[in-house]
């Protein structure tokens, strides 16, 4: 969405009140929010039955047969701010106030390896993008000369119940957030939440829109990114890391907040949310420097910090003093019932080995009170079940992330992620250098990236890599070299990376130069030869002369080279040019680059050599 504003501006706002945009028709339903409350690892239902109706309805029409259709029987279509309003608001509704988002629907993150977290996990890296996606529609609707949009009338609902919600609260973020307001918040938004869709579930969209003021919507972004901003800052850790995911317990009127151990995807999210300024960038990164995550021998980041596991054991042991406090474990013991628990020959004691989690041990106390255990059972179920979970720890379970010395587990450096590392601190170097930020600060900015860039692999030699450096691969476990090779999501971060190192940039439609991350001795030393193809797929070869750099963008040949002062030239296939005192092109130049005209045969770019470090 960046992008595409960045190239052509106005755009997306241009399709606010297009109805061009539909529902897909998925058969999972998300149960209501009384139930999520309840058992918030058993969310969602698929129904047999609106799966069979879409499928025969495919058959009929073929995909459109899978989309939501209005009460006449219509496809039914929305505008583009509908379907961002609905995107914005399913993420709202699972907001936890000084947590992040809920991860109470089952779905996974952007690291898998955390999944066991869905349930009573809280997302703050989901906090921290959605702060970067609020921030930029804040702006877009900011430009936006439309006063009303009609939306459905269904989501309207959601809206005014959120937004009320938002509003009503707000005084709070002037302190931290207490326990029983936390769960009152939340309670009102989930509830929003879980009528809209129970509605769209039953009777689906009945076609009728209603009109939001653009104002209105304007307003309502700022109180959502008040809230955001109050728990980022409520999640800085005191060793100025900042929390990646949190835990949180529903008891009675009240939601309280629990934190696990640092990780490293929770500071590059942080880092690409914007909230940070250049100085409090830099303390991250001196922060993570320092920290357990920082792997000396790859002079890399880890995802974890390592941690020593107890051995099979260690686990499982209820302490003696436990035994002492509850006359049930007492009585169990003495009458030799093992339903629950046992002593093992050295006088140790354990819960029953085939528990799986707490809905065992609970399904076993339901057993006891048929019997003689009944009263004892029905009085000390809460303390049996609250014991079980202090020896097992099962809420702070994370999954492969906490257990595994591999894939992305404990030790392993995931090479995606510190691609997605480099490139959110490539992002607050540029800002950092755009808002004009003491150099001293920026120089430090420009370090941590660099020593990021040299720990990744393509600059490593194939003993220290463990594999072939040019190519990607998924991980680097402590144990062995890198493995997994594949095309993995780290080549992504790599090529906008290092578009930002060659200073192209794309703002308001046009292509500008400015290089302020770009190392002299990138420059050729000596002639060279570029081969590329050409817009028209046609072999070329390129000679760089010494002391330039050379390549292409949007199969465009650019060559840089140093001069006393900032200009630029562009040379046409009609053998014309055309010269430039600045370093950015027009629109129309910009755009036939963008859309590969084969206009432009070259641009040649001179620059200060005081602009290259």
């Amino acid at each position: 969405l960046e992008i595409i504003e960045k190239h052509q501006p106005g755009k997306l706002a241009s399709y606010f009140d297009k109805d061009w945009f539909v529902y897909a028709a998925v058969p999972y339903m998300i149960k209501p929010y009384d139930q999520i409350l309840k058992n918030p690892k058993d969310t969602i239902a698929f129904d047999l039955g609106w799966d069979q109706a879409i499928r025969k309805q495919r058959a009929l029409t073929g995909a459109d047969g899978a989309l939501l259709t209005d009460g006449s029987k219509d496809i039914y279509h929305v505008n583009f701010l509908e379907k961002i309003l609905a995107t914005t608001l399913a993420k709202i509704s699972n907001f936890i106030p000084e947590a992040g988002i809920w991860l109470s629907t089952q779905r996974p993150e952007w690291n898998d390896a955390n999944n066991a977290l869905v349930g009573n996990g809280v997302s703050m890296v989901t906090l921290y993008y959605l702060r970067r996606f609020m921030k930029f529609f804040e702006q877009i609707l900011s430009g936006s000369k439309m006063e009303q949009i009609k939306v459905s009338s269904e989501l309207i609902e959601f809206y005014h119940s959120t937004r009320e919600t938002l509003y009503q609260f707000s005084p709070l973020l002037a302190k931290s957030i207490s326990d029983t307001d936390r769960k009152i918040i939340l309670d009102r938004l989930g509830t929003a939440a879980s009528e809209y869709r129970q509605h769209i579930y039953k009777s689906g969209f009945w076609g009728k829109k209603r009109s939001v003021s653009v104002s209105g919507l304007q307003k309502f972004t700022s109180a959502c990114l008040d809230f955001i901003d109050h728990s980022i800052r409520a999640n800085k850790r005191a060793d100025s890391l900042y929390h990646a995911y949190n835990l949180m317990s529903v008891k009675d009127s009240i939601v309280s907040v629990a934190h696990l151990s640092e990780m490293l995807e929770g500071q590059v999210a942080v880092l690409s949310s914007g909230y940070l300024r250049a100085e409090e960038a830099l303390e991250v990164l001196d922060a993570l420097k320092s920290s357990a995550l920082f792997r000396e021998d790859q002079y890399s980041y880890i995802l974890y910090p390592n941690k020593d596991l107890p051995g099979f054991l260690e686990k499982n042991i209820i302490p003696e003093s436990e035994i002492a406090s509850s006359k049930l474990m007492q009585k169990l013991l003495a009458g030799g019932n093992k339903e629950i628990l046992e002593q093992d020959i050295q006088g140790g004691y354990h819960f029953n080995g085939n528990f799986k989690n707490a809905s065992d041990l609970e399904s076993a106390l339901n057993n006891l009170e048929e019997g003689e255990y009944k009263e004892l059972a029905e009085k000390e179920r809460g303390l049996l079940v609250g014991l079980f979970e202090k020896i097992f720890n099962h809420k702070a379970f994370t999954g492969r992330s906490g257990t595994f010395f591999g894939y992305e587990g404990l030790g392993s450096i995931y090479w995606h992620m510190v691609s997605k590392l480099l490139l959110a601190v490539q992002e607050c170097c540029l800002k950092a250098v755009e808002d004009k930020a003491d150099p001293a600060i920026v120089g430090k900015l420009l370090e941590h990236y660099y020593e990021i860039n040299a720990g990744i692999g393509v600059h490593k030699s194939p003993e220290l890599y463990g594999a072939f450096p040019t190519d990607p691969y998924s991980h680097t476990p402590q144990h062995r070299g890198a493995q997994q090779p594949g095309m993995t999501g780290q080549v992504k971060e790599d090529i906008l990376a290092r578009f930002g190192e060659l200073g192209v940039f794309v703002k308001d439609g046009q292509l500008f130069f400015n290089p302020v991350l770009l190392r002299k001795d990138e420059f050729s030393k000596e002639i060279q030869h570029i081969e590329y193809i050409s817009t028209r797929n046609e072999q070329k070869s390129m000679q760089m002369e010494p002391g330039s750099l050379g390549f292409t963008y949007c199969q465009v040949p650019v060559v840089y080279k140093v001069s006393e002062k900032d200009s630029m030239t562009v040379d046409f296939e009609n053998g014309s040019s055309k010269a430039f005192d600045a370093l950015k092109l027009d629109r129309d130049l910009s755009k036939k680059i963008f859309q590969r005209t084969g206009e432009i045969r070259q641009i040649t770019v001179c620059f200060r050599e005081i602009r290259f470090r």
